[in-house]
Formats: C-alpha cells, structure tokens, sequence
C-alpha cells in the first residue's frame, strides 16, 4: 500500500500564511463591494456607469480568492493569486480613470453624459430629458477626507494587488519548499 508522505511543517505554516493572506484580500474584497452596495440600495447612492464597471474584478475576484483560502495545491495558488493581482491591478486603472473624470483632468464616456433618446419630436424629447435623471461620472456623490468613493476604491483595490502579490510570492515560496522537502527526502 503507497500512502501519501506527510507534509512537513514549515510547508504546513507557509501554506496557513497563504490561506491567511486569501482570507483577508477575500474579506477585505467583500467589505469593498459590500460597502458600495449599501451605499446604493442603503444610503440612496445611484452608481454612475464608471462605478458599476468598477465593481466587475470585485464580483469575479473575490470568489476566485475565496477558492484560495481552501487551496493546497502550489499551481492552483499561483493561478488564484495571478488573476486576483491582476483584476486589482485593472481595478485601481478604472478607480484612477474615474478621479481623473470626476477632477476633468480626462473626459468621461459617454454613457456618463447622455443618454439614447426614441423621443419622435422635440417635445417628447424634452418631456424624456426632464424626467430623466442621470448619474454623471463627473460629479463627486460622497467623499470622505476629501477622497471620494472612486479615490477610496482605488487605494482598496492597490491594497488589494498589494496583498495579491504576497500572495503569489509565498506561493512561489511554496514550490521552492516542496521542491527542498523533495530533494532532502531522496
């Protein structure tokens, strides 16, 4: 009978370390999302195009991390950690292209501006843009400390790719370890 060799435990506390490192981004992933959820169905706050954008890595990142908090596999972590750091990555660019619209340093797009019209006249067409309200990118809703909620997502989300990239550097380690343990065993 060929049994499974025991993993040793300086693999054992790397890979807790790991997993510790998937658990906080995987909640402090949550919080962020959360957080702009209740600001909209809570607090009144009707997200702007940008702003719906920007929580696309959360919705796909924060389940792939949650897979990493369960993961031992060295290629899985890897993997996990590479696309978390990378959807943040992509994060903090979409955070940092709203700032700049909303301080009109870049312009916003349009779906920020305007909206399509099937109005037939000119009367319709004012009837349908005066009960129309719309969410403009460029327009501060909430700030706190003078950092609003585009400036809070982008220091969230670098936080985010800071911790992904610890993460996929202890999972490097991991292989190193493995790779050691392996060695010292033949």
């Amino acid at each position: 009978m060929i049994s499974a060799a025991p993993i040793p435990l300086h693999q054992l506390d790397l890979i807790g370390r790991i997993q510790a490192i998937a658990l906080l981004a995987f909640l402090g992933g949550s919080a962020v999302i959360g957080g702009a959820l209740l600001f909209q169905h809570v607090g009144g706050l009707e997200p702007c195009e940008l702003c719906l954008l920007e929580r696309w890595p959360y919705y796909i990142g924060c389940p792939v991390l949650g897979v990493a908090i369960f993961a031992r596999s060295r290629s899985l972590l890897v993997s996990i950690f590479s696309i978390g750091s990378l959807l943040f990555l992509g994060s903090v660019g979409l955070a940092l292209y709203h700032v700049g619209v909303e301080q009109h340093w870049v312009a916003g797009p349009t779906a920020c501006t305007s909206t399509p019209t099937a109005a037939i006249s000119i009367e319709a067409l004012r009837i349908q843009l005066m009960q129309t309200e719309m969410v403009r990118c460029d327009d501060v809703q909430w700030s706190l400390f003078g950092i609003s909620l585009a400036g809070w997502n982008a220091i969230a989300s670098l936080f985010l790719t800071a911790l992904g990239l610890i993460g996929l550097l202890a999972s490097w380690r991991l292989g190193r370890a493995e790779a050691a343990s392996q060695h010292n065993s033949m």
